[in-house]
């Protein structure tokens, strides 16, 4: 089959769903009101809390949100083969990632721009908010650990990406200033991401690399220092001067970027060397279900987004009704991402040959990024003539920037966690914006090199609970959603059905990866994969308490 029939069918899907779906959900379910004064006015501090245009916080949630988890799940997930990736991908996005995502906007931005974790005391107890933010801790301890390891891994292994990387960051503090001018968004733009290119253009012909080994640690755990001293110094300065502006630029240069790869699609017409179904998998491939529905997670549903959406685009949304915009168009743009790495990773332009797709697909996990950067690349040189080593550079570039606007984020998401246990506990100190940023740097570095050594990638050895856990904490958002529409007497079918399959396929996977690092012997992850196991069952009856009592009192207000 030619990749072209399946950017098609996945785009229009999407294209419907943002069309049609998303209108129907954000105004007769959710019943989203220009009128209501959103947190970012209410409460604005010119830090936290900034009413921002809806296309720069859609720039900032989107680059937030995507990192390299889009690109690596479906990069890994097409070992099953590329059917079941593509329906998830699209279906997932249309039904399941639109609506968690926009929703954990709307039920934050009703709330004062509360967490999730928060926000599930007053939707439904104390016990549960505390067990849910000890899942949202864990979840992004894990982003922000690994991601630290992802980009020094990139910088090392593609010191050309090294340049352009940090000279986004000096554009974007430039640019942020100029807005706060009123300087006009359009050409700010155009400006930005064609100094972002040029940026990329003198990374290829200027390599940037540390030495081997500095103050006893390698090149790659120095990276990884630097990497959380930039984090903890972007996460306390306000969004305008850094996060908005930085991942705004990125925005842009991923819709140059899906431009490239999906016209080049659309130009060569390359056709699928992968199998539709994957019967030729590794005698110790996990079975596709639940595995497939956790290891495809952004770009089809992610409990990170709803921390994202919740915990700093809620703050920053102008009106309500952007919601949908920055939400659900959010999610769309991750599954065009999640499609087209897909495309990439599946046709002649990584291997010429179903028996060479076989060779780089040994394994479940061969391929991943790898396959992405190299099948991407020879898709832009077949459909635009640009050169493989530009190509590569763009897409390394791409995967880098997005990993590091969403280490931005999670370091500050930590901060608010930190800042609400001060909150919720009465411990001042907790409240400190500064400490509470160096006690959640601190954890990541902990679990660096406390775990991994020297080599600082302990991150990595948490990371396999990544996928369910993940999953789970959708789960648990889309049931928190649930229960406000209850509430209000609104249909809650829509967030109830794509959380009970969500909630099936994590906790399912949850227990398998339970038996496997039992076997292991792998005793750390054995006791978090038993927290989070526990913790989602007891947040799931304090739920359905709370619906129960809830329906018995409607009943009861009738008969009387």
């Amino acid at each position: 089959m030619q990749s072209v029939t399946i950017v098609l069918l996945g785009l229009v899907g999407m294209l419907l769903g943002w069309l049609f779906y998303s209108k129907f959900i954000a105004e007769k379910i959710f019943g989203m009101d220009d009128r209501f004064i959103t947190p970012a006015h209410e409460l604005e501090d010119g830090v936290d809390y900034v009413p921002t245009n809806k296309v720069v916080l859609w720039g900032h949630h989107f680059t937030s949100v995507a990192g390299a988890a889009p690109i690596v799940g479906p990069a890994i997930a097409v070992y099953w083969g590329w059917v079941p990736a593509v329906l998830w991908v699209v279906l997932g996005t249309i039904f399941f990632a639109g609506v968690h995502d926009m929703g954990a906007l709307w039920a934050s931005a009703r709330n004062k721009g509360k967490s999730m974790g928060a926000l599930s005391e007053s939707v439904i107890g104390k016990r549960t908010r505390s067990l849910f933010m000890v899942v949202v801790f864990l979840v992004l301890l894990m982003v922000n650990a690994v991601f630290g390891v992802v980009i020094a891994n990139s910088f090392v292994s593609q010191p050309q990406a090294v340049f352009p990387a940090w000279a986004a960051i000096v554009v974007a503090l430039i640019i942020g200033q100029l807005l706060k001018r009123k300087v006009p968004l359009i050409p700010l733009c155009l400006v930005g991401v064609g100094v972002l290119y040029y940026s990329i253009a003198v990374g290829s012909d200027m390599p940037l690399a540390l030495p081997t080994e500095m103050f006893g640690l390698t090149d790659k755990a120095n990276w990884i220092i630097i990497l959380f001293i930039y984090a903890a110094i972007a996460s306390l300065l306000p969004v305008w001067m850094l996060l908005q502006p930085r991942d705004f630029i990125n925005g842009m240069q991923l819709l140059v970027g899906l431009v490239l790869l999906y016209g080049a699609v659309f130009v060569s017409m390359p056709d699928i060397t992968a199998p539709a179904f994957n019967t030729q998998t590794a005698v110790d491939t996990p079975s596709i279900i639940p595995l497939l529905f956790v290891t495809i997670a952004c770009g089809a549903v992610s409990g990170f987004h709803g921390i994202v959406s919740s915990g700093t685009s809620s703050k920053q949304l102008d009106k309500e009704t952007d919601g949908r915009f920055v939400g659900y168009l959010g999610a769309v743009g991750e599954g065009c991402l999640a499609l087209i790495t897909l495309v990439a990773v599946s046709g002649v332009m990584l291997a010429a040959s179903p028996e060479e797709w076989h060779e780089v697909y040994s394994h479940l996990g061969a391929g991943s990024v790898n396959a992405f950067i190299t099948g991407g690349a020879n898709l832009i040189q077949s459909g635009w003539g640009l050169s493989v080593e530009i190509s590569s550079t763009l897409l390394a570039v791409m995967v880098v920037l997005f990993a590091g606007t969403t280490m931005d984020s999670g370091v500050r998401l930590q901060r608010y966690i930190i800042q609400e246990w001060g909150e919720i506990y009465q411990v001042s100190a907790l409240r400190n914006g500064i400490i509470a940023t160096l006690l959640a740097v601190g954890c990541c570095l902990l679990l660096a090199f406390g775990a991994g050594g020297s080599s600082g990638s302990g991150g990595m050895i948490i990371w396999p609970l990544f996928g369910s856990t993940n999953q789970i904490l959708a789960s648990l958002t889309l049931l928190v959603i649930s229960v406000m529409l209850i509430k209000a007497g609104r249909p809650a079918i829509y967030t109830l059905i794509p959380m009970s399959f969500v909630l099936v396929m994590a906790f399912f996977a949850g227990v398998i990866k339970l038996g496997e690092y039992y076997q292991q012997g792998n005793w750390l992850l054995v006791g978090l994969d038993l927290i989070v196991l526990v913790v989602s069952v007891l947040v799931m009856l304090e739920a359905w308490s709370v619906i129960v009592k809830h329906k018995a009192s409607e009943a009861a207000a009738k008969q009387d």
